[in-house]
């Protein structure tokens, strides 16, 4: 009775941990705070040192999640179809290393390489980003309009309704979104739940 009681106690603060960061995060409308990671060639990245940007595709990822490698090769073709148009993917991983080992630095330079990945991939080791936005789950994906010296969040989610196959996704979240900015719209869908692993916090 005791083991189940435990059990339950550490479930719950898994929830609300969680249920914390996410309700101190950004919501659509919000104004985001710059910041500066390091990515996988070494070099410190900057949302407003990225030149001839509109906004930005923010993506909370990572290397071991299922549910992260099922959208790799979706997050490369959105940064090969709306970088040109000023909408570049920004990806991040925060996930603290010593939880999860696949999700080191080194890990993160390999996997990389592996996919070709075109875009930045950071490094948010002290987590302090992911909790700023409120993100608990990779892939969980942040839509930014650069709008002057600021940037406005659009959107909050999932990048389409189908994990398992792009092909039978019919709803495709962030690209919608993308093409509405585009025009000069105001999107439609500004949330979806997003859905994957838990991003794996430092404990305590």
């Amino acid at each position: 009775m005791k083991k189940v009681k435990l059990l339950f106690v550490s479930l719950l603060g898994v929830f609300f941990m969680h249920t914390t960061f996410a309700d101190g995060g950004y919501q659509v409308g919000d104004t985001a705070d710059d910041f500066s990671l390091k990515n996988v060639d070494g070099s410190m990245v900057s949302l407003m040192n990225i030149p001839n940007a509109k906004g930005f595709i923010v993506v909370f990822t990572c290397n071991h999640c299922p549910y992260s490698k099922a959208y790799e090769d979706r997050i490369i073709e959105l940064h090969k179809e709306f970088s040109p148009k000023g909408y570049p993917v920004v990806a991040i991983n925060s996930n603290d290393a010593t939880r999860e080992p696949q999700d080191s630095y080194e890990n993160m330079q390999k996997r990389a390489k592996e996919k070709q990945f075109p875009f930045a991939y950071l490094h948010d080791e002290t987590q302090e980003i992911a909790k700023k936005y409120g993100a608990v789950r990779t892939p969980h994906v942040y839509v930014l309009s650069k709008q002057k010296q600021t940037l406005k969040v659009e959107y909050i989610g999932a990048i389409d309704n189908n994990t398992r196959s792009a092909a039978k996704a019919d709803k495709k979240y962030v690209s919608d979104v993308i093409k509405a900015l585009m025009k000069n719209q105001k999107p439609t869908k500004t949330t979806t739940k997003a859905i994957g692993c838990g991003i794996k916090w430092r404990k305590s």
